[in-house]
């Protein structure tokens, strides 16, 4: 097994501890279904968040997924002027036999602007 990458990302409704927590585990979520990943083959998430979101930590809707012994990071992002607003990300390490080609990164909500050469709609996957 190799350790891949899968990123992700979203945008929260507001800067509220309930609405942070609920992006974070739609987003999660999508992750782990899309590439069927085993809680036991995590290394570690790193969750950012732009700067105006800080109402509380997104890892906390990992911890209440069950990923208990999981290496788990919040950070911001850089506050790059004119960047997408209330944005959340996802840079998950999972030990996998999936190639490059076969991880699905995920864009939701507004996030699909991140990456339009990957974006189909509201909910995006690629393939990269």
């Amino acid at each position: 097994m190799l350790i891949r990458g899968i990123r992700g990302a979203t945008t929260v409704t507001a800067n509220t501890r309930d609405d942070i927590l609920d992006a974070a585990r739609e987003l999660l979520d999508e992750i782990v279904t899309r590439n069927e990943v085993d809680r036991d083959n995590v290394a570690s998430i790193i969750f950012s968040t732009t700067t105006d979101l800080d109402a509380e930590f997104p890892a906390v809707a990992a911890r209440d997924a069950g990923f208990t012994h999981v290496a788990l990071e919040c950070l911001h992002e850089m506050n790059v002027p004119g960047s997408l607003p209330r944005c959340l990300r996802i840079l998950m390490h999972v030990n996998s036999d999936r190639s490059q080609n076969e991880i699905s990164h995920v864009y939701l909500r507004d996030a699909g602007a991140l990456r339009p050469d990957l974006a189909t709609g509201n909910a995006t996957e690629a393939t990269e």
